[in-house]
């Protein structure tokens, strides 16, 4: 039966060699003497063979010396490794993978993650963007441990924590003839081009939701989407943090008729822990979107 090495006996006999006598190294490890010599006689019976020759000395036998390099090699490994299992639990060092609509990955994640690093600077993020079923699919199948989303149907793998909301308005082109109205309602739209998209799917079970069956186009890519707007082909519904304000062209007008949101929110494994890494991003994520104008409560 092998013998089952623990690591302080070790410590132990490196001390010994390492401060030259049993008395100088109790006092290093802050042990008693008698302490420090029935660890090694336990150590000694273990393995089936004298460490140290007798009469009391740190004279080391030839069994010694073979095993004092082996002993090294040990503790720095093992002391290695604490460090890192350490520097885990304290968020030292780690690395999240998450994904994020890519509303929440162009419009609050780069603020987001400036000041997550700022507070855990050691830790690492990598981020994907896309649809909300893109981020579901990643979430549900380990490829990432958090998702920041909007959730269209419940899944009992994974758990979901709405944290904002974020309401849903018309986008047009400046010179279209609704661009300078202050809200709209959903019979307004009717006979216009509709452009439909990924997140259209926010009409239904509303009064707005004959628009849907009226839609000239499905367009799911947001660049495409955004240059059929700006050439003014059509218009489009679309939550107000996907609005691409970056174009001074189009408008955006709420949506007040009916009004319309999508909550955003936190989107984990239901039965699986997250990574101490991940723990801190998710408290910091929802100290963080709570904060926003739209949070919920």
């Amino acid at each position: 039966m092998l013998p089952e090495l623990k690591i302080q006996p070790l410590r132990c006999v490196l001390a010994i060699v390492d401060e030259g006598g049993f008395h100088a190294a109790a006092r290093q490890l802050h042990r008693t003497q008698p302490a420090v010599s029935m660890a090694v006689r336990e150590l000694e019976q273990r393995l089936g063979e004298p460490l140290f020759e007798k009469g009391g000395k740190a004279a080391l036998t030839p069994f010694g010396r073979y095993c004092l390099p082996r002993f090294r090699e040990l503790i720095t490994q093992h002391d290695r490794l604490s460090r890192e299992l350490w520097a885990q639990v304290q968020k030292q060092a780690g690395h999240v993978d998450m994904a994020a609509v890519p509303s929440v990955a162009s419009r609050l994640m780069p603020r987001l993650l400036s000041d997550f690093i700022l507070r855990y600077p050691d830790l690492r993020v990598s981020l994907h963007d896309g649809s909300a079923d893109f981020v579901r699919r990643l979430v549900a199948g380990g490829e990432v441990e958090l998702g920041i989303t909007s959730l269209w149907r419940e899944d009992d793998e994974l758990s979901f924590m709405p944290l904002m909301r974020d309401d849903v308005g018309v986008v047009c082109r400046d010179d279209h003839p609704l661009a300078e109205r202050a809200e709209l309602g959903w019979e307004a739209l009717q006979g216009q081009v509709l452009i439909r998209n990924g997140t259209s799917r926010l009409l239904e079970g509303t009064e707005a939701e004959p628009l849907l069956a009226e839609s000239a186009f499905d367009i799911s890519n947001m660049i495409s989407l955004t240059a059929m707007l700006v050439a003014g082909i059509g218009i489009t519904t679309l939550p107000r943090l996907a609005f691409p304000q970056e174009y001074e062209r189009l408008r955006f007008i709420p949506l007040v008729d009916p009004m319309v949101e999508r909550e955003l929110g936190l989107l984990r494994p239901g039965k699986r822990s997250l990574s101490p890494a991940a723990q801190a991003m998710e408290a910091f994520v929802i100290e963080s979107l709570r904060a926003q104008a739209f949070a919920i409560p």
